[in-house]
């Protein structure tokens, strides 16, 4: 059984900012974040969404598998450009300060060596404000992967931009 067409619409675009976000994240390009909501959309609108699941996190999850295949199809991961990383650091609350110091081209490269699991997880706590139950739910995974994955990205990241280095010169 499936949520109604009427109900799947509204609960769409009611959630459109949100997945546009979490696609943007997912892939760091706007242009593919755009061509992956796109087919997102066009998933949920065909195939609709379970009764039984939560339709927010079915759709991260429709997102995310999607994602995943284009890799596995393309073999090839695209990185932000330097326009819309400034952007993301504007959103980013918890590590906002640290990385107001840092140039964008330091943000680049460091968000570059992210894997994908690893940039999915810290988009969703840091720029979508979900808990890490959440998260868990969304991406279906352990909610101790989650903090897993999410200690290791900001772990990464902090060690990329040297930002120790930095704090005790400062």
């Amino acid at each position: 059984m499936k949520h109604s067409d009427n109900a799947l619409r509204s609960a769409i675009i009611e959630h459109l900012p949100r997945l546009r976000r979490f696609a943007y994240a997912l892939t760091g390009s706007q242009a593919d974040a755009d061509d992956l909501l796109q087919t997102t959309v066009e998933r949920l609108l065909v195939k609709g969404a379970p009764l039984d699941s939560g339709f927010i996190g079915w759709m991260y999850r429709v997102c995310k598998n999607l994602w995943i295949d284009e890799i596995r199809k393309n073999t090839r991961q695209v990185t932000p450009g330097s326009e819309e990383i400034e952007w993301r650091l504007g959103a980013l609350e918890g590590e906002q300060l640290a990385l107001d110091r840092l140039t964008l081209t330091e943000v680049n490269q460091a968000m570059q060596n992210l894997d994908e699991s690893q940039r999915a997880v810290l988009a969703l706590i840091s720029l979508e404000g979900y808990s890490y139950k959440e998260v868990a739910d969304i991406l279906d995974i352990p909610i101790g992967t989650v903090m897993s994955r999410l200690a290791r990205a900001r772990k990464k990241l902090m060690e990329q931009l040297n930002f120790n280095e930095r704090q005790a010169v400062q």
